[in-house]
């Protein structure tokens, strides 16, 4: 993976009174921090040790980086807290929010993201990874998460967005099946009980394997209560935007989602594919440049599995 925003501010770029609150946290001086490649944040993302060899993963960010991203910061802070230690996740050793710069602390995960296009054998980690991580996290542990159909509404919604006002490149299969396409979102949308907590934005750039591979999931400010197969689902998305697997099989195989109702999953990915083609044209994030190319072409992944599925 390579970096995906315009410019990612390093550990050296943070003020001073971040860094000093950073290094409160660990209780030691920081004299060695490696910026992280990959992901969308503008903010930093610095592996770093102390003088004592602590290590730790820090994250900062500030409204001059990217408006939204200190809300996503504020709002992963909150999921962490309370993720439990069964989890695959890293834990949350602090936080500094002065209102301005958002810094989150972490145990450092000694890992690199899944190779793309993913290899089997990661691939079948990463996969039992999510069944473990769901039984770890049901019922859900975080109270305040909001459940996937409230988080996932405005997303699910994109078809009635892109039908209302078509963007001139539409893909055509789309702009003829756009009933179909609002119809499945909506049911999908519907499909979405459940009480594990879901991480919904697993890809590869949001995981870790460390050299024994062992996965760790980060990145967590869209966590959401949701039904335990929706992160495997999700994750096929981008298996199957990188090519090499069958996703369909997969799907059929696979413990969480093998006895899904078909329909449930057909949905998902109707109003995955509308976020994504809605998203796509909108004018860049600041300091993100690179992300509605991405999604445009998860939408290009998503259809042609959605033509077939919807027959």
């Amino acid at each position: 993976m390579t970096a995906l925003t315009k410019s990612r501010v390093g550990w050296a770029e943070l003020p001073d009174h971040v860094r000093a609150a950073v290094q409160e946290i660990l209780g030691d001086r920081v004299v060695e921090a490696v910026s992280q490649p990959g992901g969308y944040s503008p903010g930093s993302a610095d592996r770093v040790r102390t003088a004592s060899g602590r290590r730790a993963f820090v994250k900062a960010v500030s409204p001059a980086q990217n408006p939204d991203s200190p809300r996503m910061h504020r709002a992963e802070a909150r999921v962490a807290a309370a993720l439990p230690a069964s989890a695959p996740t890293p834990r949350l050793l602090g936080c500094h929010d002065d209102g301005d710069w958002v810094a989150l602390v972490f145990t450092d995960a000694d890992g690199r993201h899944p190779a793309t296009p993913w290899r089997a054998d990661e691939l079948a980690t990463v996969l039992s990874t999510l069944e473990a991580m769901a039984v770890a996290l049901t019922p859900n542990p975080v109270s305040h998460a909001p459940t996937a159909a409230e988080q996932l509404a405005y997303d699910f919604a994109g078809w009635h967005r892109i039908a209302a006002d078509p963007p001139a490149r539409l893909d055509p299969w789309a702009r003829t099946h756009l009933d179909e396409l609002r119809a499945a979102a909506d049911s999908g949308l519907a499909a979405l009980a459940g009480d594990t907590l879901c991480h919904v934005d697993l890809r590869a750039d949001n995981l870790l394997v460390d050299p024994a591979g062992a996965v760790t999931v980060v990145d967590w400010p869209w966590a959401c209560r949701g039904p335990a197969w929706l992160d495997t689902a999700l994750l096929l998305v981008n298996v199957r935007l990188h090519g090499g697997h069958d996703t369909e099989a997969l799907l059929r195989r696979l413990p969480l989602t093998a006895d899904v109702d078909p329909d449930a999953l057909t949905g998902t990915y109707a109003g995955l594919a509308g976020y994504f083609t809605d998203a796509a044209r909108r004018p860049a994030p600041a300091n993100i440049p690179t992300v509605r190319a991405f999604q445009q072409a998860q939408a290009d992944a998503l259809l042609p599995w959605l033509a077939t599925r919807l027959r």
